[in-house]
């Protein structure tokens, strides 16, 4: 059985690029194959500030969206992680999300595509040390999309060759890891 990779729709913003960018990287994700693909939209989850009375780590939840949320979460192997910059870190809607579980995110491989005016790099900078808490695997490569060269006056994703280019080592190593990963929870 293929493992199943989220691509995760980091930014709940109105009019957010991470949309634009998700779709892309969902696009040629799916046309490579070696897995199989999903997007995961946070808006869809419209997930409060964390609520849960305990820690995510005791697997106690309280609350019917945070037992929905661990559900999807739980059946994915992987994630692509696609974040804008927020004043040099994660959008809140994506930190809120991972801080909302624990188990079910150990032991599954991470990857990052980022945006931003320095191509969203310190965002994942943070994002890299918050999986990494949740003991998530991120793998090594990583696109980062800066505004001036990737987006048609600031708003429209255009990716150039050089983004297509470094989704490709992405997409191996994530593939990759989340195979070997999925052997430490079966």
């Amino acid at each position: 059985m293929m493992v199943k990779i989220a691509v995760v729709i980091g930014s709940t913003r109105p009019q957010r690029r991470s949309r634009q960018v998700a779709e892309w990287v969902y696009s040629r994700a799916s046309a490579r194959g070696g897995a199989d693909f999903e997007l995961l939209d946070l808006a869809d989850y419209d997930l409060p500030l964390l609520d849960e009375p305990v820690p995510p780590s005791m697997g106690q939840y309280a609350h019917e969206h945070t037992k929905v949320w661990a559900e999807v979460i739980s059946r994915f192997d992987g994630f692509i992680f696609v974040t804008a910059e927020y004043n040099h870190s994660v959008p809140g809607a994506l930190k809120n999300a991972l801080d909302f579980l624990y188990a079910e995110w150990n032991n599954k491989a991470a990857g990052f595509v980022s945006y931003g005016s320095a191509g969203g790099v310190r965002a994942v900078e943070n994002l890299r040390l918050i999986t990494a808490e949740l003991q998530m695997a991120g793998v090594r490569a990583q696109v980062a999309l800066p505004f001036a060269s990737e987006f048609e006056n600031y708003t429209v994703f255009t990716p150039s060759d050089d983004a297509e280019e470094a989704l490709k080592p992405l997409l191996d190593q994530l593939i990759s890891w989340s195979t070997a990963l999925k052997t430490l929870r079966t």
